[in-house]
């Protein structure tokens, strides 16, 4: 297949998608790996909203993970602090309660989304497990399980071969409109698997790999109205799209390493994909990272807006995106320990390059 700087020109032509030429001139190869091949895109503006959210006295977030919202606008913050916690405000940010306080389930957290009936569910990476809450805060389905303390010595899943209720690392989860459960079994397993509604399972999809239908570390995952799966391929630098019954239809790989995706409800649907810098706070690759991406569901991109930093409005790590309203983003960061609420301004203006 023909190759344009690293991006399939015939899959970019076919959706077409526009194909960036980026300048390189004194990048390091680390720098030109990691920055987004799309350049010269428009800027979206928008600004972020202070004081966003409102803890209570002697309550701490730490590390941003997960962040979802519901049809009513209250917001569900999933934390990293000296437990795994998951927390509920109302539409203005003022605190409502914990949910799963010293569940069983919560040991190291990666995700939270809300589904079309407001049921909660956190997806656990150190468990292992995806938790279902309805939205009184109960839990109603487990998918997965956690290892057992007693067992000594982990029993090492096959990557080649995974169980089909087991998971090794999950990191996301997302559904159809029939309810179907779509799991993005990502750091061990390289794979996104499908159960019904009920949980029985389906189909897998995904082993470790480059090539088109492999993943390498499926760190994020959204479906859209029609059932198409689009999963954030993030040590690939891509975006894999897959129709309901995981077969494979198209890569996007203009936007960077996707630590987060997010599709819009509505019958005009948008795909945000965040290009984030590491979480090990390393300088040189921030300086070429950290921006997020609308895009249209085709992989056309419309606009990117952000840019590293600690100040409001910066990033630091975008591990999570809700985006329930198309121009009111909710971001999740890892590295600010911290959530923010961002106003976008729908009319795009030109860039200078970066």
């Amino acid at each position: 297949m023909m190759r344009c700087r690293g991006v399939s020109l015939v899959v970019a032509l076919a959706i077409g998608a526009p194909v960036f030429f980026a300048q390189t001139e004194g990048l390091t190869p680390a720098q030109i790996n990691a920055r987004a091949k799309a350049q010269n895109v428009p800027q979206i503006s928008y600004e972020s909203a202070p004081n966003f959210l409102k803890l209570p006295p002697n309550v701490y977030l730490g590390e941003g993970i997960g962040i979802a919202s519901n049809s009513k606008g209250h917001i569900f913050a999933y934390t990293r602090s000296q437990a795994t916690r998951l927390f509920e405000f109302d539409q203005k940010g003022n605190y409502v309660r914990e949910i799963g306080e010293g569940l069983y389930g919560f040991v190291f957290a990666h995700a939270v989304r809300v589904d079309p009936q407001d049921n909660i569910w956190a997806v656990d990476e150190g468990s292992n497990m995806i938790i279902k809450f309805n939205p009184e805060g109960r839990v109603v389905m487990l998918l997965g399980r956690r290892p057992e303390a007693v067992e000594g010595v982990p029993f090492t899943p096959n990557p080649a071969a995974p169980e089909p209720y087991l998971f090794n690392r999950p990191t996301d989860v997302a559904w159809d409109a029939a309810g179907d459960i779509f799991i993005s079994d990502g750091y061990g397993n390289s794979r996104v698997a499908k159960y019904d509604k009920n949980g029985r399972f389906l189909k897998t999809v995904g082993t470790r790999g480059n090539q088109p239908g492999q993943l390498n570390l499926p760190h994020t995952i959204a479906a859209d109205a029609k059932g198409n799966v689009y999963v954030g391929d993030r040590s690939n630098s891509r975006i894999e799209v897959f129709d309901n019954d995981l077969n494979f239809k198209a890569i996007y790989d203009q936007v960077g390493a996707p630590w987060a995706v997010c599709i819009t409800p509505g019958p005009h649907q948008y795909l945000y994909s965040s290009n984030s810098n590491p979480d090990t706070n390393n300088s040189q690759i921030m300086a070429v990272t950290g921006e997020i991406y609308k895009m249209e569901l085709d992989g056309t991109i419309v606009g990117e807006f952000g840019k590293p930093g600690k100040q409001l409005g910066e990033f630091g790590t975008v591990h999570e995106i809700d985006c329930r309203n198309e121009n009111e983003i909710l971001v999740a960061e890892i590295t600010r320990w911290r959530f923010q609420k961002l106003m976008l301004h729908p009319e795009p203006q030109r860039s200078n390059a970066k």
